[in-house]
């Protein structure tokens, strides 16, 4: 038995499904299922009932979740813990960031940096908000400013920003426009980029498409939002954008950006990391001290 073994088993356990599971690891469906099927033969035991619609968790797979999660934890703490062990030196704390990240919350970060350079030299790690998130519960990072919502156990969240979101369009439809209603895109297709490079506030805005009549919808397979104007830009498909000041007022390769009458969709960014770290014997209490500091005031989007 290898730790990725117990990683695996713990995926498909908590989604409840081999296909969700395979996509958060970044891996096919089909080898995941054979390494599954290698643990419950060394195990000898049964840990999934699996059919072509559902999975479930057998008594024996039940049993084995907390276990397998405690020694996840364990194997995933060695780095922070031998680095608390070597003592109060100064060492790099690595800080996620999301692209696009608002530039007052790039101004606050750097004002971490400084604040807290005597005991931490900070570094910024860029990514996507889901694999920050697991690199913040597996230790690899310190903290991280993460897109809202996040639900993960041990996980402390710091709301910052709400960020309006407006729907990108055709230029020459909808020029001169001062906002744009959901019943005017039923004909129109949703376009994204790539799964897995969106924030998961994003299915909820697919979810609320759908209940408006929207149910048209392409994903590109590239993450480049470029992309995704430069096909707005064909016409008959839209987009979903920060709604930012620029966008309203200009017209950008063939594109307009242009708030909802009918819909006040949101883009969330909150400050993450691990509640046990934080604590008064943790490493990284007087960084997150800090850090919140910094960030608990105000933050106007605009």
């Amino acid at each position: 038995m290898e730790i990725f073994h117990l990683r695996y088993f713990v995926a498909v356990a908590e989604n409840l499904s081999f296909s969700r599971a395979a996509r958060q690891l970044h891996m096919a469906t089909s080898p995941l299922s054979q390494r599954i099927r290698d643990l419950e033969r060394e195990l000898g035991q049964r840990l999934f009932d699996r059919d072509s619609h559902h999975v479930a968790l057998t008594r024996a797979g039940t049993a084995l979740l907390p276990v397998a999660k405690d020694v996840l934890g364990r194997f995933d703490d060695i780095p922070w813990q031998l680095r608390r062990a070597l003592g109060p030196e100064r060492r790099a704390a690595y800080v996620g960031v999301v692209p696009a990240l608002h530039p007052r919350l790039r101004e606050r970060l750097g004002r971490l940096e400084a604040c807290c350079a005597e005991e931490f030299d900070v570094k910024r790690w860029p990514g996507n908000s889901g694999n920050l998130l697991n690199a913040v519960q597996r230790g690899d990072l310190a903290m991280a400013l993460v897109h809202l919502p996040v639900h993960a156990e041990g996980i402390e969240v710091l709301e910052l920003l709400h960020e309006p979101l407006g729907a990108l369009l055709p230029a020459e439809a909808f020029t001169g426009r001062s906002s744009v209603s959901l019943s005017e895109l039923t004909d129109y297709t949703y376009v994204t980029s790539a799964p897995g490079t969106l924030p998961t506030y994003f299915d909820q805005l697919k979810v609320r498409l759908k209940a408006a009549g929207i149910h048209k919808e392409v994903n590109l397979n590239i993450g480049d939002y470029a992309s995704v104007r430069e096909i707005v830009a064909n016409g008959s498909v839209f987009g979903i954008t920060l709604l930012s000041a620029g966008n309203r007022e200009e017209e950008k390769g063939g594109s307009v950006v242009l708030p909802f009458r009918d819909f006040s969709p949101a883009l969330a960014t909150g400050l993450v990391w691990r509640r046990d770290r934080a604590e008064p014997d943790g490493d990284l209490h007087g960084l997150v001290r800090e850090a919140g500091a910094v960030f608990s005031a105000p933050i106007d989007p605009r």
